[in-house]
């Protein structure tokens, strides 16, 4: 039985162990009828072209958890962002974690999935914004069809969130290999400030896949801050699916720090209802070995006076493959928008790949829109002058790729991510570039 007749058979347990309800017991069953339908994504697709997830499917995974598992706060310290105070919210095998967490009723609700699906005092905005922007296609479909845990985040209007909100999931490795299936809905209202720091991590190097769904709704004159932390073992992978919708005059940028596992793809949608919007995405990747990271972004200008702004820098080592896919839609009623998308990448190795294609669709006719890729290795007369300083060739080079992706880094908002991914960066460069990282 392969994985997708093994996720179909399984789908009526699960749905048989929910508590009864129509409104949700018939999103499940459209979603588990749209992924039978079509699958698993393959390179035939245009979406995928540059991705195959064959040599991840081949993996036997275990659906469900065969038992609770509980691990240590000192076991895995050193995945939390510790250096400043902030609320927890972190899984085990899919399963909450209470003595990991650390939560408010402080006027907001943090709180479960689980909890907001099945509580009646939950239904009104479960029914507003739950499964209302994902989009219909087979891997969403599948986490809508299976979803039952994860972070529900409403924050009130007018409200300063004091201390960012840390979203972890583990995987113990107990399981041989094991599929994760994470769903995430966060509502932030009026005139409200959030920040948001998501990490998926495996703790052995038995093999897992992660297939997460986050809904963020970004209402009007809201800010939120959004970073992902990708740093995973050579046999975790993540396939992370976000749907943001942003309303007048909100702003919304989401930071994506790419480093490790065997394949990553994040599938990032925004989505602008209102004038006066902006939309930030960035991100910086570094990987070596055969790793894979697909970066497929869409914004979809709807309204007019609305701005987006995207960069993404990548490094490529060894056999290492990255993907860009940058999309943006301009519709005819959105004029004076402005949009600009970058990709710029080094290959470092005469094996690493990168496939780039960066699109706009535009229907109006008073805008300011621009894309643009690049595709180099690194300079060889800035290498040659910081070597002819007595600078060894190795931390020359880390140097160069350092100052490459610092752009990226200058606008991340939060002081302690800022040091924690320059040292994840000098880690993965393997060098100590001499200065407070």
């Amino acid at each position: 039985m392969d994985l997708k007749e093994k996720l179909i058979s399984s789908f009526w347990a699960f749905e048989n162990h929910q508590d009864e309800d129509t409104y949700l017991h018939n999103i499940r069953t459209e979603a588990i009828k749209t992924f039978e339908h079509h699958g698993f994504p393959s390179k035939k697709e245009e979406a995928w072209k540059y991705t195959s997830l064959n040599s991840v499917l081949k993996n036997d995974f275990s659906v469900f958890p065969k038992q609770e598992n509980a691990i240590e706060y000192n076991d895995v310290k050193k995945y939390f962002i510790h250096d400043i105070d902030t609320y927890k919210i972190v899984f085990i095998d899919g399963k909450y974690s209470s003595h990991l967490s650390q939560t408010t009723h402080d006027g907001m609700d943090i709180c479960l999935m689980s909890s907001a699906l099945t509580k009646p005092k939950y239904r009104i905005l479960i029914e507003n914004y739950f499964n209302k922007i994902a989009k219909n296609d087979s891997l969403t479909s599948l986490n809508t069809a299976f979803s039952s845990e994860g972070a529900y985040i409403h924050i009130p209007k007018n409200k300063m969130v004091a201390k960012p909100i840390q979203i972890i999931h583990f995987s113990t490795g107990n399981e041989s290999a094991i599929m994760l299936q994470p769903r995430n809905l966060i509502v932030v209202d009026e005139n409200s400030h959030l920040q948001i720091i998501e990490r998926h991590q495996s703790l052995t190097e038995n093999p897992v896949l992660t297939n997460s769904v986050t809904e963020l709704f970004v209402n009007k004159r809201a800010i939120v801050d959004y970073y992902k932390v990708q740093n995973d073992h050579s046999n975790a992978s993540l396939i992370d699916n976000s749907y943001i919708n942003q309303k007048q005059e909100s702003i919304c940028s989401v930071h994506t720090f790419s480093f490790g596992g065997k394949l990553t793809r994040n599938n990032l949608n925004f989505y602008q209802h209102g004038e006066g919007i902006n939309s930030i995405l960035k991100g910086i990747t570094i990987i070596g070995d055969k790793q894979h990271v697909d970066h497929n972004t869409l914004v979809h200008h709807i309204e007019p006076n609305c701005e987006s702004h995207q960069d993404y820098k990548g490094v490529f080592g060894e056999n290492s493959t990255g993907v860009f896919n940058g999309k943006i839609i301009v519709n005819k009623e959105a004029q004076k928008t402005n949009a600009f998308q970058s990709n710029k990448n080094i290959l470092i190795s005469d094996k690493a790949t990168i496939n780039t294609k960066p699109q706009l669709e535009i229907f109006a006719d008073d805008v300011k829109c621009s894309h643009g890729c690049t595709i180099g290795q690194l300079d060889e007369s800035a290498l040659f002058y910081l070597r002819s300083r007595g600078i060894p060739e190795k931390e020359a080079k880390a140097l160069l790729m350092y100052a490459f992706s610092n752009n990226v880094l200058s606008s991340v908002k939060i002081p302690e991510i800022k040091q924690r991914i320059n040292k994840i960066i000098a880690n993965k460069l393997g060098v100590d570039i001499g200065f407070d990282l």
